[in-house]
């Protein structure tokens, strides 16, 4: 009988359902892991005798493929798989799953709200109101400001919808994309380097690049507008987190709204800390039931169509 291992501690909270289609389906026994994510040396004990793993931020390697004889499937519990070596296992022909779609909604609606809180300052006000203090803090309105979107795929275009409900001006970068498509949702396209210098805000939806260089480093950072605020609710390696926290510091940029590091969590000496301005919370615009539920249940029917020799309906290229 094949054995699941589930790394990812979000796994079906919201609904058993996913449980269930696992079951039923002839994937289990089922191995949830108490300690998530798990140390490298702990995943590599535990995927000796796994033919399908279901994994969240964990990163699964060559070297996990390898210790891993049975495995015949790797579920990413989510939507971008850049913690998984996708080459890897293609080579080794184990299929890579996710599920795509099953967020975009939730980040969409949270990538909104952190653009909001940001602007208005709402978690600095709370945080001196429960303290004691009566702070009045002043922000512009979104209303005629400029939101640069980077990444115009499903995420991206929500929140355009979004952001023109509140009056705002849309540019989009997404070179995948064509420009009349941009166009017709009411946006502008725009080279990286135009969006940056012109927008108000720029929110981050594309995946890092694979060699671990950040899309925005210091120089790109230092070429956005004066006083913009950046939001990310992508993936932490697209920022380089050490100039963004000087760029911040020293008043340049108007301030950041991250919900993703190259580091999780979030280290104590982290620069971004002590750095002004910030917002920062922890990796949960995807947490909603809604986006929970679908995500379990699409990548456990994928597990479920592997076991039984089908191909995946969701498969990672």
């Amino acid at each position: 009988m094949p054995t699941t291992l589930i790394t990812t501690p979000t796994f079906a909270r919201h609904s058993a359902r996913p449980w269930q289609i696992l079951e039923e389906g002839g994937a289990g026994p089922l191995r949830p892991c108490e300690d998530v994510p798990l140390p490298t040396a702990e995943l590599f004990e535990y995927v000796a005798e796994t033919d399908a793993l279901i994994v969240g931020m964990d990163p699964i390697t060559a070297e996990v493929m390898d210790a891993a004889p049975r495995l015949k499937v790797i579920a990413k519990h989510g939507v971008g798989v850049d913690t998984i070596d996708v080459a890897a296992a293609h080579a080794r022909a184990i299929p890579v799953v996710c599920a795509p779609g099953s967020n975009s909604r939730a980040v969409a609606e949270y990538t909104f709200g952190l653009l909001l809180s940001a602007t208005r300052s709402l978690a600095a006000s709370h945080t001196a109101v429960a303290a004691g203090g009566w702070p009045k803090l002043f922000g512009p309105e979104l209303h005629g400001r400029t939101l640069g979107i980077v990444g115009f795929g499903r995420i991206g275009r929500l929140l355009a919808g979004y952001a023109r409900a509140f009056g705002m001006e849309l540019l989009a970068h997404d070179p995948y994309v064509c420009e009349g498509d941009i166009r017709a949702l009411g946006a502008e396209p725009a080279a990286l380097e135009t969006l940056l210098g012109r927008a108000d805000a720029v929110s981050l939806h594309t995946p890092p690049d694979p060699s671990g260089t950040p899309l925005l480093d210091r120089a790109r950072l230092a070429a956005m507008k004066p006083g913009a605020i950046l939001v990310n609710a992508a993936r932490g390696g697209l920022v380089d987190e050490r100039a963004l926290a000087d760029l911040l510091g020293s008043g340049h940029l108007g301030a950041a709204a991250l919900d993703a590091f190259s580091t999780e969590p979030l280290p104590a000496e982290h620069p971004l800390r002590e750095a002004p301005r910030t917002l920062l919370t922890s990796h949960m615009a995807a947490c909603t039931p809604e986006a929970n539920q679908a995500m379990g249940a699409m990548v456990a029917e994928d597990v479920v169509r592997v076991l039984a020799g089908k191909k995946p309906c969701h498969q990672a290229r």
